[in-house]
């Protein structure tokens, strides 16, 4: 092989690549909501799971995009843990189709016949359809044209290779296919591609550089090649995805020795027939990257369950505890429908880890004020952490819907903060109040803190069900009411005499924060809905205040607590990370 052999490899290699991608943003984009519907669809069974990572891999040429988005799908809560590994054996088998197109189309035709009017047209669709979906269809067109080109390259560089590199010496020994094997698990790690691994695997075999044997054992190395993809992409994510990660490598590991053990057995049958000469090595090759990897689906499917049993008991210190996000994984942030999905989630887990805290709080003894703030440092770490995956999510390409999510999931994640700040300064007034002499104020008090506690309870956010904002709407009338009217009630026991300026001031700064701990859980649960796709939004909160009861629209929210402006205002900025 030569300096101009290796430029070609290097630039078909180049090709076939960004071929590969454009192929799979194009089909992705322009396929849009039928992907998810797919992945819908094997939530009602196992079977089900395997056919659609079969048949979506297939569509999109993509197994790491239907991985990810499986990902996203176990995290959202949408599929479990055995439906999504059936999901994962599908694309395994799914992903060959990619020997099967070099194989059929991209060896047996002209490829400048196709290819180049391909790219042209592809480019046309692209340039003149915006965002409409045949433009995305054109993004396809000019990677299958491109794709074509680079494998072309790919093939002309491999003419007489078998002259300077004896691969069939090598490939004669069991010892020669295990090598042949960790070259194409070396090839695929270092391309991060198996697709192109193998479209390097059939330009060999095509040409007659490397026997049928020795291209076997690079398929089988190529297939597990895949699972150091699997393996990087789930540093530092989310339990779930680690557990997928590890379904994936343990099936490549095993049908890749199976598929091992099969080769090294028919090896001297292969090597010694006319196999070479009378069959064409490419669809051979195609055929048994299909078949191997049916083969471990077929041997895996019965310990799937105790599988899945195993791996839900692991990676359960680092990522489920409660001071890191549970939801939130890189790996989705390229499917912002499903980022978005993570992101609610973990919200909706913060939202309820913030009213326990809020409930604790006004029952609390000063004692218990360690345990309050170290809960709302946890809180607070979240936000950030949510804050960061929304910076990350702003950066990719966005529907306008989701680009008007984002602000709202950062307003509601402040009002969580905010709650749980003022959590951590309810608790130290828990002496003040106890110091209270007057029965009628410590009445009072007694029923804000009620009416509060039911305000929380109202507005918590749940993982099945949306509270109406009408119900918390309700609730705050009611704690408007009783704050009012308590401020009154200390304002006269300070004329009377029954409790000391310094006293009453001292309360109505610390009632203040009782207070306006309802006014945030209120708004957090007003502004949810705004999470939520359009289609999927309650009607009852867009007409919130077009249907409250006439007598409860005279109250003003933002009268009812002037002392503390600035402090609300502040509550409604939207969180960065710092």
């Amino acid at each position: 092989m030569d300096l101009s052999n290796i430029g070609d490899l290097i630039g078909g290699l180049g090709l076939f690549l960004l071929g590969m991608q454009l192929m799979t943003n194009g089909l992705k984009r322009a396929a849009g909501q039928t992907l998810r519907k797919a992945l819908e669809a094997a939530t009602r069974s196992r079977i089900r799971g395997l056919i659609s990572g079969t048949a979506i891999t297939a569509l999109v040429q993509s197994s790491s995009a239907v991985t990810v988005a499986t990902i996203g799908f176990v995290n959202a809560g949408l599929l479990n843990l055995g439906q999504s590994v059936a999901v994962i054996y599908g694309c395994n088998i799914g992903t060959t189709m990619t020997g099967w197109l070099v194989a059929t189309i991209g060896f047996n035709f002209k490829i400048s016949a196709f290819a180049l009017p391909m790219i042209g047209l592809g480019v046309v669709m692209s340039l003149i359809g915006g965002e409409k979906r045949y433009a995305h269809m054109g993004t396809s067109l000019t990677g299958f044209g491109l794709f074509f080109i680079g494998l072309s390259f790919l093939k002309g560089t491999f003419h007489g290779l078998e002259n300077s590199i004896p691969f069939e010496t090598i490939g004669a020994t069991s010892y020669g296919l295990a090598l042949f094997v960790l070259a194409g698990f070396v090839m695929t790690v270092l391309i991060q591609s198996s697709s192109a691994a193998m479209a390097i695997t059939l330009s060999m075999a095509s040409t007659g550089a490397i026997p049928l044997a020795a291209a076997g054992a690079l398929v089988i190395g190529a297939n597990l090649g895949t699972t150091s993809t699997a393996a990087l992409s789930v540093i530092g994510a989310t339990s779930n995805a680690k557990r997928i990660a590890c379904a994936h490598v343990f099936f490549n590991l095993i049908t890749g020795a199976v598929g091992l053990l099969l080769l090294i057995s028919l090896a001297g049958v292969i090597n010694r027939s006319n196999l070479n000469q009378t069959v064409d090595m490419v669809i051979l090759l195609a055929l048994f990257h299909t078949l191997f990897n049916v083969v471990g689906v077929i041997i895996m499917w019965p310990v799937t369950t105790p599988m899945v049993a195993f791996l839900e008991t692991r990676f359960r210190r680092g990522d489920e505890d409660q001071a890191k996000a549970r939801f939130l994984d890189k790996n989705i942030l390229e499917t912002p429908p499903l980022a978005i999905e993570a992101m609610t989630r973990e919200l909706s887990r913060v939202s309820r880890m913030a009213s326990t805290l809020a409930k604790q709080s006004l029952s609390a003894e000063l004692s218990d004020s360690p345990h309050i703030r170290s809960q709302s440092l946890i809180i607070n770490k979240l936000i950030i952490e949510i804050g960061t995956f929304s910076q990350k999510l702003g950066q990719q390409p966005l529907s306008e819907e989701i680009s008007q999510i984002l602000p709202s999931a950062m307003r509601v994640a402040r009002y969580f903060n905010e709650m749980a700040r003022l959590s951590g300064l309810i608790v130290e007034y828990s002496e003040r109040f106890n110091q209270i002499s007057d029965s009628n104020t410590q009445k009072d008090i007694y029923e804000l803190k009620k009416i509060t506690n039911k305000m929380l309870n109202a507005a918590v956010i749940d993982d099945e069900a949306y509270q109406s904002s009408a119900d918390t709407r309700k609730v705050l009338f009611k704690l408007e009411k009783k704050y009012q009217k308590i401020k009154q009630h200390i304002l006269e026991a300070m004329i009377e005499g029954r409790l000391s300026p310094d006293e009453g001031t001292n309360l109505l700064d610390s009632l203040s924060h009782i207070h306006r701990l309802g006014l945030q859980a209120e708004k957090s649960s007003r502004y949810w809905s705004s999470l939520s796709p359009v289609e999927h939004r309650s009607p009852i909160i867009h007409h919130a205040e077009e249907s409250e009861p006439e007598e409860e629209s005279k109250i003003s929210i933002t009268e009812a607590e002037p002392e503390d402006k600035n402090a609300d205002k502040s509550a409604d900025q939207p969180v960065t990370a710092s």
